[in-house]
């Protein structure tokens, strides 16, 4: 890409073309996420990308959900912000900021004018993640692998002295999710692989365990909270179900942990997280239908369900009650509507938008809405995506496949902007959930596990064919992309179907079983053996299935794109499949983001 040489105002090149003008419009659109209310409720914290890179700001909110004054913004640092927690007393703002973007995410305290900054955990190359603040103020929950970079353990971090105790060593993941109000309890999430892990209540004194959800087989459970009289644990639930749903577990006076209950589960619906308002009465459960999300509130005392409101957008990524239980501040997106937060007064189910994240030169009414599609797989298995059409075309034409990473993530109507920008030049986009994805099941995500992953490859070539049987695509100009996981399956993609592929874009890719396994994050590695295989044991298994060993049949032009910084997968995945391609004449051009991690 040319750039013409003068500025603009942000000090970034412009733009020399119309297309390369509406990529950078769409890609600047902002938004803003992790609301956290301040102690009193009038204020409420939040990252925004208002100033350009995520940045921690506080909006003023007026008892009537209504905001006054500009937004102050709290930091201007030369990295990303990540997350942000106001302390209970309402004195500090914790925020976990990402050096170049990437995995080593570190921990830091600021007033909330500004001052005082200050950094808690020791930088460098340890993985930091943030977690909320204990019910005293005193401490953060905080997952590190400072002790082992094999291991995510659990911490609280003391905020006034820095600090650390460690209160579970883990295998893998392992972070606290909540502290009991007198603070002798802690709930422990502990992750023994994808797909499986386990919830743990955590004497703080004695460093004893008690396991809140035996179970068999593959297992998810999270989103611990406890009642406030610290004798009930609320949690997410699919054991002995097909879907997570709403649970509890009762503890006795010793902590010992009664049967797992389940309060409110739906047979078409994952519980994709709730959240208990700080009286215990209420919980907000978000459901994920296929992909859109839908609002219910549950009565603790009465034990009973209710639908909420309909949402303004079609998901629901995070929300936290006001300390007085009234108010629900909502992070709400779509695919035309950017990430912003929405207050929801509980009285009268009353919505008003908080942020309006900026769009200079986009029309968000312009945007494209995709459909939920069904088709089947070469087995006879349900699968489904999200097609985006381009507007006013009847005849088949260009087509981008879109593969999500994880692989136990969801394609979901989120707002994307590289979509948009397809659609805007004549190309339409289909988002497919292939097996293995999240959100329809317990079997379905365990469905390309280890060997399995073939059938999964084999849902590449079911997409290729939907594509062109719905009249959507034109044979020869259907092009396939994705990031992490979802570059895995771009490239593998193009080595297995190499004649129905024009071109592919991989975007930070695992494409070498190998090399990942022995660079990639150490706790990344140990939670992945079962998801794809181990290399101890399976290494054969692994090899067949990495691109790099089928890359000779690769023969599309293939954009590769990587952040120098990435430490989940290591950039010399995309130099394998740069240098191989190079080699062979097959068109590539490498783009590496020098401040970016994965």
């Amino acid at each position: 890409m040319e750039l013409n040489p003068d500025a603009i105002p942000d000090g970034r090149p412009q733009p020399s073309t119309d297309l390369e003008l509406m990529v950078a419009r769409l890609a600047r659109i902002g938004r803003c996420y992790g609301p956290s209310f301040s102690a009193g409720g009038r204020r409420l914290a939040l990252v925004s990308t208002l100033s350009g890179l995520p940045q921690v700001w506080y909006v003023q909110v007026g008892p009537d959900c209504s905001t006054s004054g500009w937004p102050h913004q709290v930091t201007a640092l030369d990295d990303q912000v990540r997350a942000v927690e106001w302390s209970p007393a309402g004195d500090w703002l914790a925020f976990s900021l990402a050096p170049g973007g990437g995995l080593n995410t570190q921990i830091y305290l600021v007033r909330p004018d500004g001052r005082d900054l200050r950094r808690l955990t020791e930088g460098g190359t340890t993985n930091n993640w943030l977690g909320r603040w204990t019910p005293d103020g005193r401490s953060l929950m905080v997952a590190s692998n400072r002790h082992s970079p094999d291991a995510m353990d659990a911490y609280l971090l003391e905020a006034a002295s820095g600090n650390w105790w460690l209160v579970a060593e883990n295998k893998g993941i392992g972070e606290l999710e909540d502290v009991s109000r007198d603070g002798r309890w802690a709930i422990l999430y502990s992750m023994h692989h994808r797909s499986d892990n386990d919830l743990f209540l955590v004497d703080l004194e004695s460093g004893e365990r008690w396991l809140l959800t035996p179970h068999e087989g593959p297992g998810s459970f999270g989103n611990g909270r406890f009642a406030p009289d610290g004798r009930t644990v609320y949690l997410t639930s699919n054991k002995g179900r097909e879907r997570s749903a709403f649970a509890h577990v009762r503890l006795d006076e010793e902590g010992n942990p009664g049967l797992l209950e389940v309060l409110a589960g739906r047979e078409d619906a994952d519980l994709s997280h709730f959240e208990l308002a700080p009286d215990g009465t209420t919980a907000a459960l978000v459901w994920n239908v296929a992909g859109r999300n839908e609002l219910a509130f549950y009565d603790v005392p009465r034990g009973t369900l209710r639908a909420g409101p309909l949402l303004p957008a079609e998901i629901l990524s995070q929300m936290r009650f006001s300390p007085d239980g009234r108010r629900l501040a909502l992070v709400l997106t779509g695919a035309t509507h950017p990430s912003d937060i929405w207050l929801l007064e509980r009285q009268g189910e009353r919505f008003l938008q908080i942020t309006h994240s900026p769009h200079p030169g986009v029309d968000l009414q312009m945007l494209v809405q995709p459909e939920l599609v069904s088709f089947t797989a070469h087995d006879g298995l349900d699968l489904s995506g999200w097609l985006y059409r381009v507007p006013g075309r009847q005849e088949p034409g260009p087509v981008v496949l879109s593969f999500h990473g994880g692989p136990e993530a969801q394609e979901r109507p989120w707002f994307d902007s590289d979509y948009q920008a397809l659609l805007d030049q004549g190309i339409a986009v289909f988002a497919p959930n292939v097996r293995g994805s999240a959100g329809f099941g317990k079997t379905f995500v365990n469905l390309d596990n280890g060997a399995r992953r073939w059938d999964a490859i084999r849902d590449i070539e079911s997409c290729l064919d939907y594509v062109l049987e719905a009249g959507v695509a034109a044979p020869g100009r259907i092009g396939i992309m994705g990031g992490s996981y979802g570059g895995y399956m771009t490239m593998i993609g193009l080595a297995q179907y190499p004649e129905r592929f024009a071109a592919g874009a991989n975007i930070c890719g695992v494409v070498n079983f190998e090399t990942f396994f022995e660079q990639t994050e150490g706790w990344m590695a140990a939670i992945s053996k079962v998801e794809y295989g181990d290399p101890e044991t399976e290494a054969e298994m692994l090899r067949a299935l990495s691109p790099i060993h089928h890359i000779d049949q690769v023969e599309a032009p293939t954009i590769v794109l990587h952040g120098a910084n990435d430490t989940n997968v290591p950039v010399v995945e995309a130099e394998q499949v740069v240098n191989n391609l190079e080699a062979r004449d097959v068109p590539v051009k490498y783009v590496l983001f020098p401040d970016e991690g994965h």
